[in-house]
């Protein structure tokens, strides 16, 4: 049977709900099983998506959840597979800071936490998320000036102001990217610096070298400058 195209076109929302809702089921059914994969969530270049592998998401996970507490706030910006092994790391934990992903793939919408974010509109949030975030990460997802900029905008935006009296420690920050943004990322990022820890990715098909940049001490990286 031959359709017309503007008979397709119709099909094309009610294709894309069904997807959804399917995979909302499955990250139902593995929520249940735990721990989360990304394994449901294919990468797609084109929009330059490149999974980090488990053991880095951990790593840095763990950093972001260190010293934390229930009212602690944490927001991932770009990067949806330390957002998945931070629900993982807390799925038996008792004391549950606030999380949220700002990510502009609508797959990840399955995810209570879920904000839509486009950097293009760096700071087209809700209104209550700004200066409300004790803890930021952020891989923009492109080696460009404009999205690291307008990225950058982003986690000031969202992170605590430091208080008055300088004794209480700012909001931490934590940048993941190419090695070649390093000296746009320190303008960027006030009191940021570049880390000994290396980012790596689950397929390994980035060309560039990626690098760890943070604003506070950790034990599993040294301060290179």
């Amino acid at each position: 049977m031959v359709t017309s195209i503007e008979e397709d076109e119709e099909d094309v929302p009610e294709q894309n709900e069904k997807r959804f809702e399917d995979l909302k089921v499955q990250m139902e059914q593995q929520q249940l099983k735990s721990p989360l994969s990304m394994s449901m969530f294919s990468e797609d270049w084109n929009t330059s998506q490149f999974w980090y592998s488990d053991e880095t998401a951990i790593t840095l996970a763990e950093q972001l959840l260190d010293g934390a507490a229930a009212k602690t706030s944490i927001a991932i910006v770009s990067a949806p597979s330390v957002f998945v092994q931070l629900k993982n790391l807390l799925a038996s934990k008792l004391e549950i800071p606030k999380l949220t992903l700002l990510e502009f793939d609508q797959r990840f919408s399955v995810f209570a936490e879920f904000v839509r974010y486009d950097f293009l509109s760096p700071i087209k949030l809700p209104e209550e998320m700004k200066g409300a975030y004790d803890r930021v990460l952020c891989d923009p997802p492109f080696l460009s000036t404009d999205c690291q900029t307008k990225a950058a905008l982003t986690v000031r935006w969202l992170s605590k102001p430091r208080a008055p009296d300088f004794q209480t420690p700012g909001p931490r920050w934590i940048a993941c990217t190419g090695e070649r943004m390093e000296a746009l990322i320190h303008k960027l990022y006030p009191g940021i610096k570049t880390t000994t820890f290396q980012p790596r990715h689950a397929q390994n098909r980035l060309s560039n070298d990626f690098r760890c940049y943070a604003n506070f001490d950790s034990p599993i990286w040294t301060i290179t400058e």
